[in-house]
């Protein structure tokens, strides 16, 4: 007779210990794709298995000084590009599956620019399966014997699940299987030849310490957030002839079964935990079903063709696992008909759509605006982050803009407590893709800051561990008690023969009371002695159980001792983690201070330089006027020197001849006085008077030797350079005394770039008229540089004028109206004609030195 059903057991409470307060960081992960072509330029380098660093292609300036500056940045591990897929899984999707075997939820993330392996490293390729194959296929080995019965478990529309017996679901599976649904897949179909290869998995994976005497059911769903709504992608829309049917180009169709389907709403179960409202679960019973549920989905999913990739994904694709575990009876036969026992884990996959610039993939119409909507959505997920890490780090509690994004609002949970986060950041070393990869690498810098609180191990049912093989083999323990009796009856004394064969036989019965009687005292005293043993046995009993109680009581002092001491050791290392984010906070604060304060001093020193060069071009500039002006200054004071000495020696001259004269009518005068009267005086004749003043004033002429001129060449300041002399054709040949020459020059008619790569100056000789109608000749100087193209330009640094002028040109007067002479006569002339044709006169005996004097002799007016 089966033994009634008892009643469960209550759930022991959950202690509120110090786990519900630890934290894990959101763990970031890095895979690094392979090159499609070899000679690519790469810009992604692996450092370490922690580390990546970036180099700036060739071309890139990252900063106003033209440096080339190389980031590195770390993450909890880095996969580089020879990294399998076995070897990505074990360390970033292993852990996830197991949670969700033992009762707790998992995120994960594929994030990284369009054609960075996102979707390789999610769904695979044929002959090497992704992270989603493997991850079912882990998972249905380790629970392919504790599978319930199709339909035990039943959803509904609360984010929850629903129990039958066996024989509901028995109706239920005949119902079903009498009118087919496309949606269950049939474990008996033969496995589709184009995703074989994927799931064909070589490595056997298996969970450990999996819970025996449960029962699991395992559900998937495939949903895709397109434009920011949500999408079933395993809804089965009928055909309705009277609704418009549209493409996915947003044109008409006609004579199809294509109906465009509803987006879903996001809601909030009783738990608080969001989830898609309608959306079909289809529950699985292999990793052939849930990957061909996966397929079919699949195959709904929207792509692309754009720029950058072939096949791009126009949204982000979330595949749902949902583990539903029940725990069985107490004889372990059934499922324990009680919701609350159910405990529901689930692990979603998310292969997010690559980040793109709109410039880059020539997005248009449709395409900019689901790369628009791409963008907003991923920076929303990176506004949340950033929220989320401020909060964390410095105790503020802004609130974080869940709801900006379906994507975000429907994982918010996950970043509430609710389960493990991780993100696989996939980069395309390629150099033109060096600022998106930057971009995400900055994106993942902040991810791996945030902290997600660590779930809380499922509770314990309370129903005695084992039941499930224990009672699985009832018949064992009969059999037991069967060997136990035969061994008993083996110890007591043989009975005698009890056959009579005749009436008046008195021996036999008396053998046989015998036989009896001794049976039945051993058998008391079997029964004394097992009295005996199990009061004994009683006593060990209770003494054990006193000993293990004082040491229970013991134990627990100890232990309340060590959680004392733990909190407090834990307060602790939160307060020092504290103190240490504030510290790298400002050390953060202090080396950006210190940035900006040397790109400050570098700006300074560039400024003062270039001060210093003014400066210098100044004071070189004053040193050069300077010098010009004191040549102009002796100039002008020679010539006025020489002017005044000739003034000074012309008037010496009148007035020693004006004494002369006076000294010559003295002498006639006393000779006119002191001759006597009687004597009649003689008068000189006119003549004799004219030779005699003509010999006192007339002197030789002395004609100077002037050595033969000979022709002067003027050197140049700068002859120790090499110089190119461009004289152009057009120039006149000028035939004067100072000529310019520079040694070591070449000479050109047309300036070239062969002439000015040999030589570090420039000299240009050009000829104009100047305002008195003379040839001026300019000598135009610069230094030649190289320029970064590897051609030369000149920089023009002085300008050497040179001008012809005729001493037999034009007459010029000093005045308009020259002053009439006291003597009467008119005044000199000062044009150069009258001043070179001038007289030599030296008079004996005369002050002016052994110099020679020039003055003009007056020109008498015509009447």
């Amino acid at each position: 007779m089966k033994p009634a059903r008892t009643k469960t057991p209550r759930k022991p409470p959950v202690k509120k210990g110090s786990q519900t307060s630890l934290k894990d960081p959101v763990g970031v992960y890095c895979r690094v794709r392979p090159l499609s072509l070899p000679e690519q330029e790469c810009c992604i380098e692996v450092i370490s298995n922690t580390t990546v660093q970036l180099h700036p292609p060739e071309g890139y300036r990252l900063n106003r000084n033209g440096d080339y500056k190389e980031t590195q940045y770390s993450f909890k591990q880095v996969f580089g590009t020879h990294t399998t897929q076995k070897e990505l899984f074990d360390v970033v999707a292993n852990p996830l599956v197991d949670d969700l075997i033992h009762g707790k939820n998992g995120l994960l993330f594929t994030y990284g620019v369009t054609g960075s392996g996102k979707t390789h490293t999610m769904t695979g390729s044929p002959g090497e399966g992704g992270l989603l194959p493997r991850c079912l296929d882990m998972l249905f080995n380790s629970i392919g014997s504790f599978q319930a019965k199709r339909y035990v478990f039943k959803s509904n529309d609360r984010n929850s699940m629903d129990i039958q017996c066996e024989v509901d679901a028995l109706l239920e599976r005949q119902k079903r299987e009498a009118t087919p649904n496309p949606k269950t897949p049939s474990g008996k179909r033969q496995v589709d030849p184009e995703f074989a290869d994927m799931i064909n998995v070589q490595e056997f994976c298996k969970a450990e310490e999996v819970d025996e005497d449960s029962v699991y059911g395992v559900f998937v769903s495939y949903i895709e957030i397109y434009n920011n709504y949500i999408y079933d992608l395993l809804e089965e829309v009928p055909f309705d002839p009277i609704k418009p049917k549209w493409n996915s180009c947003s044109a008409p169709m006609r004579n199809t079964d294509f109906v465009p389907p509803q987006s879903k709403l996001l809601r909030e179960d009783k738990n608080h935990n969001m989830y898609v409202a309608g959306c079909t679960e289809v529950e699985v019973k292999s990793t052939e079903e849930a990957f061909e549920v996966f397929w079919r989905g699949q195959k709904k999913r929207r792509i692309a063709n754009t720029h950058l990739n072939r096949e791009s994904s126009r949204s982000h694709s979330v595949f749902n696992i949902k583990l539903v575990q029940a725990p069985l009876d107490a004889d372990g036969d059934n499922v324990l008909q009680e919701k609350e026992q159910i405990t529901i884990s689930q692990l979603s996959l998310v292969d997010l759509a690559g980040s793109e610039r709109t410039n880059r993939t020539k997005a248009e119409g449709n395409r900019l605006r689901e790369a628009g909507n791409i963008n907003q959505s991923l920076m929303t997920l990176r506004t949340c982050m950033e929220v989320l890490r401020e909060n964390q780090t410095y105790g503020t509690n802004k609130m974080v803009p869940y709801r900006d994004s379906k994507l975000t609002h429907l994982f918010k949970n996950y970043f509430d407590g609710e389960g493990k986060v991780r993100l696989i950041v996939c980069v395309n070393p390629k150099a033109e893709d060096y600022e998106e990869s930057l971009q995400v690498m900055r994106f993942a810098e902040v991810t791996q800051e945030v902290e997600v609180a660590r779930p809380t191990d499922k509770a314990i049912c309370g129903l005695t561990p084992g039941r499930r093989y224990r009672n699985q083999a009832r018949g064992g323990p009969v059999g037991d008690e069967l060997l136990v009796s035969e061994v008993v009856l083996q110890s007591f004394p043989p009975l005698p023969s009890c056959e009579i064969l005749d009436i008046s036989d008195e021996q036999t019965l008396p053998r046989l009371v015998e036989a009896l009687e001794k049976r039945h005292h051993l058998r008391q005293m079997m029964i004394d002695e097992f009295h005996k043993q199990s009061i004994t046995f009683k006593a060990l009993l209770q003494e054990f159980d006193n000993a293990v109680l004082s040491k229970e009581n013991y134990i627990q002092g100890k232990l309340s001792e060590k959680q004392k001491v733990i909190s407090g050791q834990k307060s602790e290392i939160e307060r020092l983690e504290k103190k240490n984010k504030t510290l790298e906070y400002k050390v953060e604060i202090l080396e950006k201070t210190t940035t900006i304060y040397e790109e400050d001093k570098r700006n300074l020193q560039q400024e003062l330089e270039t001060q210093n060069q003014k400066l210098q071009q100044q004071f070189s500039d004053k040193r050069r006027l300077e010098a010009r002006l004191q040549g102009m200054v002796t100039e002008t004071t020679m010539k006025w020197e020489k002017e005044c000495e000739r003034r000074v020696a012309a008037k010496q001259l009148e007035m020693q001849n004006k004494l002369w004269v006076k000294d010559e009518k003295l002498k006639q005068l006393k000779a006119i006085v002191t001759e006597p009267k009687t004597e009649r005086p003689e008068r000189p004749s006119r003549e004799r008077d004219r030779e005699k003043a003509t010999q006192r004033s007339v002197s030789p002429s002395p004609v100077p030797n002037v050595p033969p001129v000979r022709l002067r060449h003027r050197r140049s300041r700068s002859a120790g350079d090499r110089w190119v002399a461009h004289k152009p054709a057009s120039n006149l040949q000028t035939e004067t005394v100072m000529q310019p020459q520079v040694p070591h020059a070449i000479t050109v008619s047309v300036a070239n770039e062969k002439a000015l790569a040999k030589c570090e100056k420039y000299m240009l000789t050009h000829q104009e008229l100047a305002s008195d109608g003379e040839i001026e000749t300019k000598l135009i100087k610069g230094d030649v540089y190289k320029t970064r193209g590897g051609g030369q330009s000149v920089q023009f640094t002085e300008i050497e004028t040179l001008k012809q002028e005729s001493p037999t040109g034009r007459k010029r007067r000093s005045s308009t109206i020259a002053p009439a002479q006291p003597d009467g006569t008119e005044s000199e002339w000062t044009d150069v004609e009258t001043r070179c044709s001038v007289a030599v006169e030296m008079r004996a005996g005369s002050q002016l030195g052994p110099g020679y004097q020039h003055h003009a002799q007056p020109k008498r007016k015509k009447p």
